[in-house]
């Protein structure tokens, strides 16, 4: 009978046991519910989100600093401007400049050859008025040579310089020697031995003249001796 009661108490034991355990279920539900480490933001990244937003701020306050006044952008903007008309004006010199070195050089291209044919001029003028008789045939086609050479140079400008009887000019004039006149005053071309010839404004050659010197002067001066 004791071992029966002991066989019944044992059994009651069990179930009371089998019906306190937990479900299957029960340990993967209380493990999916538990909190993932991983979702759960960590110290460091608060201090990288807290030291970005410092960052901006920084920049932020840097560009405010930074910014350009309305009296800066003004300032700049007139030396802009200065700085143009300054660059306009050196290219309106330039191209003035460079226009009159070209009109410079359309008009004295030739000098030398005007220079050279200054000789062959002078040689003309010296067999024509060394020439004893003006009917010759040769005489005037040395004339006639010597007038076309004269149309040359008036076309190109080419002038010969005014000496007889003007005042001596040493920018136009080579004195040779001085003589004594009564009839000019100091400083007077008396005679011209060689014509000078001028190129538009430039001198393409001077004159060689004799000068007058007065002779009263010298007997002065030599009175006073």
């Amino acid at each position: 009978m004791a071992k029966k009661n002991r066989t019944m108490e044992q059994k009651e034991s069990q179930e009371i046991l089998t019906s306190n355990d937990v479900p299957p279920n029960t340990a993967d539900t209380i493990q999916d519910t538990s909190i993932n480490s991983e979702d759960i933001p960590s110290a460091q990244s608060f201090e990288e989100s807290e030291l970005s937003g410092d960052n901006q701020s920084a920049d932020n306050n840097t560009f405010k600093e930074s910014a350009p006044t309305v009296e800066q952008l003004q300032a700049a903007l007139a030396a802009e401007k200065d700085r143009v008309l300054r660059v306009s004006a050196e290219f309106d010199n330039y191209k003035k400049r460079s226009s009159r070195e070209i009109a410079d050089f359309r008009k004295f291209a030739n000098e030398s050859v005007f220079k050279q044919l200054l000789t062959v001029v002078d040689n003309l003028e010296r067999a024509l008025s060394s020439a004893s008789s003006q009917n010759s045939a040769v005489i005037q086609g040395v004339e006639m040579t010597y007038k076309d050479i004269i149309k040359l140079f008036e076309a190109f400008n080419v002038r010969p310089v005014d000496a007889q009887g003007k005042p001596f000019d040493p920018a136009f004039h080579q004195a040779v020697s001085h003589q004594e006149s009564e009839q000019y005053p100091d400083n007077m071309v008396i005679a011209e031995l060689q014509k000078g010839y001028i190129l538009h404004e430039r001198l393409l050659r001077p004159s060689m003249v004799v000068v007058s010197k007065s002779a009263t002067t010298n007997n002065t001066a030599v009175d006073k001796e």
